[in-house]
């Protein structure tokens, strides 16, 4: 969630150091001299620039499982690579270094910690509370003393809407009007008049536009005390808090009071102001049977972005629903994504509820319970909810956090920028002639050499082009699983001058062979298209290491962690192993099915299709009764009892 440009991601050369290295050892000579205390620290790459912020209680025992790679996230040994020096700094206690890190990570914006995507400020709904007459009003303002704020907003029509329709409701100023900023800079030089100072602006004001037509509170020309407006700006701050329905309540009241005194015009306009929030309320979504106040905080991601969804919960109603991208996804933990987010979001908005409901346990949690009680004044708890409404709630924000996103990509271009990238640094790493336009991916499913089908997938500019999608069934005999002899056969018969005349399978040779398996499936394949004649550019891609195995290395390319060439070729991979066990799995399913009933003496074909058609599913007959199969039409007893019989052993 770097503010940075991509141009100033570290420079590394996809190769993961090693402790024993020259810069590292004194790094970790370094280390050893850092004091035990709580704290912050921070990398910094060969310009200088801050790359990473963290915090620790314990300074020294946290910095030493970088230098020694014992922390076990991807983004380490990558990190540490561009790692030229470090600073520290000590605090008191965890808590602070908690905020000291916050601080920090909004100062520096560093490349491999969990951030806003874009280098925007959000708005927020701001009430300038030190002001004698607090005014309401749109910003996106640094946050400064004496101002309290609402948000952020990600729809700045959203919160320009909810300040005007607030207005309507209550009276009050708002801070663009150019006779209360008149009014502000006379009482701000002018203190010992706060007192009286609707005696005081009834002389020297004149009143604004909205004073005029009703709907502003008449600050300017004195028409209210600062008592009275300050009953309007608290009912205001209510509002934006979700407390609805005490406003209501407190309106209502006025509006009887004012009836009881005959005062039926002023009880008519608090009546509309009434109907006014009511409308508002008739707005939103009821979705918890309880009064609970909450934050339900979404997260969807991909590779290397993703999306957070606040969803803002007041007396049971979504009041407010906020989307953020990030600039890290699959690429770090869940844990660090989700406590990344929440030190930024909540960093900044004074909106703080009871509960904050996330989707997984975090390490931090009841520190970071401590810090928000903190900020809100009250007790506020990270919870992770397991069922119920408020884990309901929770699928919901993740929902919207996908469809942000996707929206996101869409609007940015961002998929079909970073699938070119992909294809680019493909052709760099894998030194291809051309950019791999069409990459077709080998694997093989088996069960000890039973059911042994292959799948053929095809990634056409990137991406998956099902309509060339290819299943086949291995015709060799296998006692046993062998991977290389399956692979032989599925390329002979693939790039065969048969089917390379087929245009069913494309006219021309792939720009690149990716096969599901490491060097010896490699050689297998090499050894299959130099029998065919053909030089066509290949590579394996091993399972446990993500490593890429090529013809003219021994050693494996190691495509960086989270770069878009790892991504795509994963992905490759991935969809021809879903695609391959999916249809070793039908077969098999099938060929069980046919061959349990074909053991039972009297059960032919037709009386087999009857049983299959009656049930549906082997699942159902597996389950049914001697008397429920012996209610197929055409089936004796005697043959229901032998299936039942059988179907029992072979469970057996």
């Amino acid at each position: 969630m770097s503010f940075r440009d991509p141009s100033h991601v570290p420079d590394f050369d996809g190769e993961a150091p090693h402790p024993e290295d020259e810069g590292l050892a004194s790094i970790a000579e370094q280390v050893s001299r850092v004091p035990t205390e709580p704290g912050c620290y921070l990398w910094r790459d060969a310009a200088g620039e801050v790359i990473y912020v963290g915090k620790a209680k314990n300074l020294r025992a946290r910095m030493r499982q970088y230098v020694t790679l014992q922390d076990d996230r991807d983004k380490i040994p990558l990190m540490m690579q561009v790692v030229r020096s470090f600073d520290y700094v000590v605090v008191g206690s965890e808590h602070e270094a908690l905020v000291l890190e916050r601080n920090l990570i909004e100062q520096y914006h560093p490349y491999f910690n969990v951030d806003y995507k874009d280098d925007k400020s959000y708005p927020f709904i701001a009430i300038t509370e030190s002001d004698a007459y607090p005014a309401i009003k749109y910003t996106r303002e640094k946050h400064r003393k004496g101002t309290r704020y609402f948000g952020p907003y990600t729809d700045a029509k959203a919160a320009r809407e909810t300040i005007a329709q607030l207005r309507k409701a209550v009276p009050i100023c708002i801070g663009t009007c150019a006779e209360w900023k008149r009014a502000k800079r006379y009482l701000d030089s002018h203190p010992d008049d706060v007192a009286v100072a609707n005696l005081v602006l009834a002389e020297r004001g004149r009143p604004c536009f909205d004073s005029h037509v009703g709907r502003g509170p008449g600050v300017c020309c004195g028409g209210i005390t600062t008592a009275d407006y300050g009953r309007n700006v608290r009912q205001v701050e209510q509002f934006l808090e979700g407390r609805r329905s005490a406003i209501v309540k407190d309106l209502h009241e006025q509006m009887m009071q004012a009836a009881s005194e005959l005062e039926f015009e002023r009880a008519g306009r608090i009546k509309h102001r009434i109907d006014v929030l009511e409308g508002l309320d008739d707005n939103q979504q009821v979705v918890l049977a309880s009064d609970v106040s909450a934050d339900a905080v979404g997260f969807y991601r991909e590779e290397t972005i993703s999306c957070a969804c606040v969803f803002v919960v007041r007396e049971g109603r979504v009041i407010r629903s906020s989307e953020f991208v990030l600039n890290k996804g699959a690429d770090v933990s869940e844990t660090e994504l989700v406590e990344g987010f929440l030190k930024r979001y909540y960093g900044e908005t004074a909106d703080i509820p009871a509960e904050v409901c996330v989707p997984c346990a975090l390490p931090d949690e009841e520190l970071l319970g401590e810090w928000l009680t903190g900020r809100r004044g009250k007790r506020c708890r990270v919870h992770v909810p397991q069922r119920g409404e408020k884990r309901h709630l929770l699928e919901m924000a993740a929902n919207n956090a996908h469809h942000a996103l996707n929206r996101y990509m869409v609007r940015t271009g961002y998929a079909d920028d970073r699938t070119n990238q992909a294809l680019l640094q493909l052709e760099s790493a894998l030194a291809l002639d051309t950019a791999p336009l069409r990459i077709e991916c080998f694997d093989i499913s088996t069960l000890h050499g039973a059911f042994t089908v292959a799948s053929m997938v095809v990634f056409t500019d990137g991406r998956p082009d099902k309509a060339q999608y290819r299943k086949f069934k291995i015709r060799t005999e296998l006692d046993e699983a062998n991977d290389f002899v399956s692979m032989q056969e599925v390329l002979g018969r693939r790039y065969g001058p048969k089917n390379m005349a087929d245009t069913r399978f494309a006219t021309r040779a792939p720009d690149l062979l990716v096969v599901d398996g490491g060097k010896p499936q490699l050689t297998a394949a090499m050894e299959q298209l130099a029998q065919l004649g053909l030089d066509i550019p290949v590579c394996g891609l091993a399972k446990s290491d993500e490593e890429v195995f090529v013809p003219w290395d021994d050693t494996p390319v190691v495509l960086p962690s989270g770069s878009p060439s790892l991504y795509l070729i994963k992905q490759v991979r991935d969809e021809s192993h879903r695609f391959a066990i999916t249809f070793h799995r039908d077969l098999r399913t099938k060929a069980q099915g046919v061959s349990i009933l074909d053991e039972v003496e009297g059960v032919g074909p037709k009386r087999r299709r009857a049983i299959m058609r009656h049930f549906g599913s082997m699942k159902r007959l597996r389950a049914a009764t001697v008397d429920e199969i012996a209610e197929v039409k055409g089936v004796p007893r005697q043959v229901a009892e032998d299936i039942w019989h059988t179907l029992r052993a072979w469970e057996g």
